[in-house]
């Protein structure tokens, strides 16, 4: 299997969206800043994640997550998740 995730930062709310084929591994390497991107953002969250049979489907899911339709896809979907009160 490979998964597609959107980690939200404890920090400063931002979201980070990667793919793997070792969802837990890859969620721990990003809390013990392993990966230049999320380093500086730390800790995170675990907010979404798809799986995926084939890594083409993975890499795909991600680009479209990054994309200005797939940002609003993440938005509408954890609405109440992303915009936290208190």
């Amino acid at each position: 299997m490979f998964y597609t995730y959107v980690l939200q930062s404890k920090e400063n709310d931002r979201l980070y969206t990667g793919y793997t084929s070792d969802l837990r591994k890859r969620f721990k390497e990003h809390n013990n800043n392993k990966s230049n991107y999320t380093k500086r953002n730390g800790p995170y969250e675990l907010i979404y994640y798809e799986a995926c049979l084939e890594k083409k489907d993975a890499m795909n899911r991600e680009q479209y997550l990054k994309s200005g339709r797939g940002k609003r896809f993440i938005q509408a979907r954890l609405k109440r998740f992303l915009f936290r009160t208190g």
